[in-house]
């Protein structure tokens, strides 16, 4: 939110720095970003004086030039080559002096240099109106009609305005405070608690006169709820063109563009008092009423930028007697505004149900400053007074007068707060005792009414429009912030408790194993839970009837809770190949959400992307080693010996995500899928190259994982050996297999099994394959003889002829 400081000092005349005053803001709560330099003409005119041509000669050396002199309040007058076919002699014109920095259309800046021009000097410019950012005329330079001196600075002609602008991060929580109105209260009651009191400066209404009441606009609101409190006038005779200097300067000052007088005025108050205002064409109010209602679902409406929009029943809207011209509070129709042509008007001023406004506003994707406010919650009991405010400006500036009465619809007040806090209370949560007048001197700073004072608390009424200050907890939140953070003493003692549990920590786990990830060359990623529920159409094992929506989603691509890690993480990898990352290694700790029929669900995830090599190419291993399936599954296997769940079993996995894959269990309860996405599906993501994928159930991890001590042992002393075999097998037996059935063969020497060769094809008879096997013997306690190897190489051969029907190679 963007707030002129010159504004500012229209409520509160402080003579404090702007950086001053940005500070208190910020130890207030508004805090201040940052402080841009804003100038009304790009570069405050600096350098640009008033100066009286001299002379007029033609130049001797060019047709379309001439050399001038001009006086420019300097004592000698000064030499000047114009190409402008309209200076003259006795002209008083803007003269940019040599080194004066000018700014082009497109606000780049240039600098103006002593030369010469066709072998003439020239010691300056005499300006153009668009070349001193005054206008868009390039038919000549201005001509003034002034009787300054010559000397005279242009900025003091021109009325150019130099200001500060506060660039404030306001909280949602803050509606008070989005205005300078708002803003000046702060400040103000800030002041107040540092001694400097100041007079907070109310724009007055004092003006405000109904002249007749020829233009009556009935008012009928359908809804009260929708709309508690409904005000409106109307003003004739009105002309519709370029605003003030003044005006403009204001709204150009906080980033908005000037549209016309009466335009402008609404935004002006609507930046001043927080108070939200529309102009409607009076003349396009058929009926001669204004309807405030809702419509039946799917009507057609066109807003103000063209688009048609289709009405919910629960749009709130501004209707005459035959259709709809305005969605309440959130953006105007494109048939009922004010234009070149309009004399007449009808202002609105209104408070609107926030929640109402905040989901139209969603609903539509309309984010306007009128929604920005209503949907936070404006001051309720301002809305008269800011209609009376605008009406006021508008005759001052667009010529017309005021012809009704104010029709102000507010059955039911909204009312003030009552809270009352207690003195120990406040101590307690503050951190030290403020003095009872120091309490009640914020309070009263803030515009809240102290109506009883005991020995134990205060009892207050807080101002409707303070609609986050309902609880003693938030008016101590109030005295705090305007006594200072910083004023509190920090204390000299330390207490902390110490907390003792037991079981699992879910918590230390997943760091453990984001550590050993991280380790290994892993990137954690972090994807938002929210994501579009069209990737549920991507595999069956998804269904759309298990979706959770969201009921105001940010978007349709942030419009469900995602079922699956997978996409996410596929949405990771393509943002970053497409950034030409092709190694990728990522993790993620997350949770799924599922709406079942007998209930919702929320899982807890781990997984695991690969895409990529492992490392990047290099001269010592070209081409680098690929992330594949292997390497995937050795990670994952890895992790869950870690965490000390061994004896995993393995089945292969099919369905429509995986091209490959398998399922790692313990004890028959699965807890890990792996292996490669297939083609179809990393196709929908722009992604090219091979992608494995891990999904971890982590709750049942979690189960898996026991809090028994960790048993530890010497390293043994007694070397280990090595034996392989080479076995012809039939195609669909598998490794583990083999490796199972080894290891219940010989319990106690042997260690481990490894395959370390696979051959099919030529030489083998069909349906057989050859493996190699690898087998590491120990035993801890002495030396292995070659009569003990031998004896348990026979053993498991045998065993895998007897199981598998295998022949030795």
């Amino acid at each position: 939110m963007k707030i002129s400081y010159n504004w500012l000092k229209q409520f509160i005349k402080t003579t404090w720095e702007a950086e001053k005053t940005g500070d208190l803001l910020t130890d207030l709560g508004l805090e201040i970003e940052g402080i841009e330099v804003f100038s009304s003409i790009p570069g405050g005119l600096e350098g640009v004086v008033i100066g009286h041509v001299l002379t007029c000669e033609k130049h001797p050396n060019a047709d379309r030039l001439k050399i001038t002199t001009v006086d420019i309040g300097t004592g000698e007058p000064i030499q000047i080559v114009c190409g402008a076919p309209n200076v003259a002699v006795g002209q008083k014109v803007p003269v940019a002096t040599v080194g004066t920095t000018l700014y082009d259309g497109d606000r780049k800046p240039w600098k103006i240099k002593k030369g010469k021009i066709r072998g003439e000097v020239s010691m300056g410019m005499i300006c153009a109106e668009d070349e001193l950012g005054l206008g868009k005329g390039h038919d000549g330079i201005m001509i003034l009609d002034t009787e300054a001196t010559p000397g005279t600075k242009a900025s003091e002609l021109f009325e150019v305005e130099n200001d500060k602008i506060f660039e404030i991060g306001l909280t949602p929580n803050r509606a008070d405070a989005m205005s300078h109105w708002g803003v000046a209260r702060d400040l103000r009651a800030g002041m107040t608690q540092q001694n400097e009191s100041l007079e907070l400066i109310t724009p007055s209404n004092s003006h405000f006169n109904i002249e007749n009441r020829t233009l009556k606009i009935e008012v009928n609101v359908h809804d009260n709820n929708l709309a508690p409190r409904y005000a409106g006038v109307t003003i004739s005779g009105i002309t519709v063109q370029e605003s003030p200097t003044w005006l403009k300067n204001r709204l150009k000052s906080i980033g908005l563009s000037p549209i016309n007088n009466v335009v402008d005025i609404t935004n002006y108050v609507l930046h001043e008092l927080g108070q939200p205002l529309h102009a409607f064409d009076a003349a396009k109010i058929t009926g001669n009423e204004i309807n405030v209602q809702t419509l039946p679902e799917g009507t057609k409406f066109t807003t103000l930028d063209g688009v048609e929009r289709t009405l919910s029943a629960e749009d709130l809207m501004i209707c005459n007697a035959d259709k709809p011209m305005c969605i309440a509070g959130v953006f105007g129709g494109i048939d009922s505004g004010v234009t070149s042509k309009t004399s007449n008007i009808f202002l609105e001023s209104a408070y609107f149900n926030p929640v109402s406004i905040r989901k139209t506003a969603k609903r539509h994707g309309l984010n306007t400053d009128a929604s920005f406010r209503f949907e936070r919650g404006i001051d309720p009991n301002s809305v008269e007074y800011a209609l009376k405010r605008a009406s006021i400006l508008i005759c001052e500036v667009a010529g017309g007068i005021i012809t009704s009465e104010v029709t102000d619809v507010y059955p039911k007040k909204i009312e003030d707060h009552q809270v009352f806090l207690n003195y120990d209370k406040a101590a307690s949560l503050i951190g030290e005792t403020i003095e009872k007048e120091t309490i009640k001197k914020i309070l009263t700073s803030l515009e809240i009414k102290v109506n009883n004072v005991t020995e134990t608390g205060i009892g207050m009424t807080i101002p409707a429009y303070r609609n986050d200050v309902t609880r003693e907890v938030d008016v101590i939140e109030e005295i705090l912030r305007v006594y200072g953070y910083n004023t509190v003493k920090a204390s000299d003692r330390f207490n902390a408790s110490i907390a003792t549990t037991q079981g699992i920590k879910d918590h230390e786990i997943s760091h453990k194993v984001a550590s050993q990830l991280a380790a290994q060359g892993f990137n954690e990623m972090l994807n938002n839970s929210l994501t579009s529920p069209n990737f549920t159409e991507l595999t069956d094992g998804l269904s759309t009837k298990h979706t959770i929506k969201i009921l105001n989603p940010l978007s349709h691509e942030l419009s469900a809770m995602r079922q699956s890690m997978l996409f996410g993480g596929l949405q990771s990898l393509a943002y970053n190949s497409n950034r030409r990352q092709s190694n990728i290694s990522l993790f993620e700790f997350g949770k799924t959400y599922h709406n079942f029929p007998n209930g919702k669900e929320e899982k807890k995830h781990l997984s695991i992307l690969v895409s990529g090599n492992q490392t990047e190419d290099n001269w010592i291993q070209n081409p680098s080693m690929k992330g594949d399936f292997h390497f995937l599954k050795g990670v994952v296997v890895s992790i869950l010996n870690r965490l000390g769940i061994k004896d995993i079993s393995e089945k292969s996995l099919k369905n429509d995500l995986f091209a490959e894959g398998i399922t790692l269990s313990h004890n028959k309860k699965a807890l890990v899928s792996l292996g490669i996405i297939t083609r179809k599906t990393t196709k929908n993501f722009g992604i090219e190259a091979e992608t494995l994928f891990a999904d971890f159930d982590w709750d049942s991890v979690l189960e898996m994982i026991t809090t028994t001590n960790v048993m530890v042992k010497p390293i043994p002393k007694f070397p280990r050996v090595k034996r392989d075999f080479a076995l012809l097998l039939d195609d669909p037996i598998t490794f583990n297999e083999l490796k199972i059935t080894a290891m219940q063969t010989e319990r106690e020497l042997l260690k481990e099994v490894t395959l370390f060769d696979v051959y099919t094809g030529k030489n083998l008879p069909d349906g057989k394959k050859s493996y190699a096997l690898s087998f590491t013997l120990q035993d801890e306690n002495k030396t292995l003889t070659d009569k003990q190897i031998d004896k348990v190489m026979t053993k498991l051969q045998q065993r895998f002829e007897k199981d598998f029907g295998a022949a030795l190679r």
